[in-house]
């Protein structure tokens, strides 16, 4: 049978903020979404409930299928600093990632914000995409240079992570 607008049901997609009884499910998506860092389950409840206005959880059909956690810097009100976005493998494709950090965007606690910031190993080539895509979409300007370095901050454990910095114009914000 030909797609038709009769029988043709778009996924149910509910954005929200999470709370403390969401943090096994948040670890959960984390864990299945690779290259991800693994933090632990206390991690991700306390992400859910103290920084709840900054994080992002995503329902498809009543199951969670994305994550965004971030927070604004004490020290830098003008930032907001993206932790980790996770797409689970059956949300991917239809632009989820970008729709969660437009979300983060959107939210009254971000408001006042001029920049987004996240950290990226040079392997990771999907956060790469997501986020010059972002920037692009966003008409920003996104650096990047070297911020945990491996052999100084991971003792050789772990890659440098890389800090990505997307400058919004004053005109861009304010559209969002």
């Amino acid at each position: 049978m030909a797609p038709t607008v009769e029988n043709i049901r778009a996924p149910r997609t509910t954005f929200r903020k999470p709370s403390a009884e969401d943090g096994a499910q948040v670890w959960d998506l984390i864990r299945a979404c690779k290259p991800l860092d693994e933090n632990s389950m206390y991690c991700n409840l306390l992400q859910c409930d103290h920084f709840r206005d900054t994080c992002i959880l995503v329902e498809l059909e009543g199951e969670i299928a994305g994550w965004v956690s971030a927070y604004v810097p004490p020290t830098d009100p003008d930032t907001v600093f993206v932790w980790q976005v996770a797409v689970h493998e059956r949300a991917r494709g239809i632009g989820l990632g970008r729709r969660m950090l437009d979300a983060l965007l959107a939210r009254p606690e971000t408001r006042g914000t001029r920049r987004l910031q996240t950290t990226i190993t040079s392997d990771n080539e999907a956060s790469w995409a997501l986020f010059r895509s972002f920037a692009d979409k966003r008409g920003g300007t996104l650096t990047a240079e070297p911020h945990f370095e491996e052999e100084d901050h991971f003792d050789g454990h772990h890659a440098t992570e890389n800090m990505v910095t997307i400058e919004f114009a004053a005109e861009a914000r304010k559209a969002a």
